[in-house]
């Protein structure tokens, strides 16, 4: 699952992280167009053996998607995996944990209240904080030079979860979570 906000205006903001690794996992996979069901735009294919869904019910109520998704194809806890924005991390730095709280994410938190359960697998992509009113930072564009930067961050999250759907959460967490979640050095 990736969290984000429906709608035009908001396809380019932080917030709508999950809603772009996901689009990117989609088409590199050759995924089958996109449809809606379960107030959610939905893909789901075979060489990945995952149904990719973005909850379109806006980030504060994602848990009502996501759990009627999960009721419905019987999924196991620890294997819906959420893809979100994390103003807590700086841009660029990624952290997966296998379970934990909300951390302050509405989205997040909407899951966990909606699923009843904090044990799945949580991908949290920085977007960093600036001072002033945190809505107002979500919901605005990334810079210029952040949108350079994030083609390879989103690459970093789909390698993370195709890790996680080929050999498992503890894989994609050593992979992920490596240097401290930001970028391999080069070199």
């Amino acid at each position: 699952m990736g969290l984000g906000n429906p709608g035009r205006s908001y396809a380019r903001t932080r917030h709508n992280i999950g809603f772009r690794v996901l689009e990117t996992l989609a088409e590199k996979h050759a995924a089958p167009p996109w449809r809606t069901r379960f107030h959610a735009r939905v893909t789901q294919f075979g060489d990945l053996s995952a149904l990719l869904a973005m909850p379109q019910t806006y980030m504060n109520a994602s848990g009502e998607s996501v759990a009627d998704m999960v009721a419905y194809h019987k999924v196991a806890m620890k294997n819906v995996f959420v893809v979100v924005d994390d103003a807590n991390l700086p841009f660029g730095r990624l952290r997966l944990r296998r379970s934990g709280s909300d951390g302050g994410h509405n989205g997040l938190k909407s899951v966990i209240e909606m699923l009843g359960s904090t044990a799945f697998p949580r991908l949290r992509c920085g977007i960093g904080r600036q001072d002033g009113d945190l809505i107002d930072h979500v919901i605005t564009a990334f810079s210029k030079a952040e949108e350079r930067a994030l083609p390879e961050i989103i690459d970093r999250c789909v390698a993370g979860i195709e890790t996680f759907l080929d050999a498992g959460v503890e894989a994609a967490i050593a992979l992920i979570n490596a240097a401290g979640g930001d970028a391999p050095a080069s070199g």
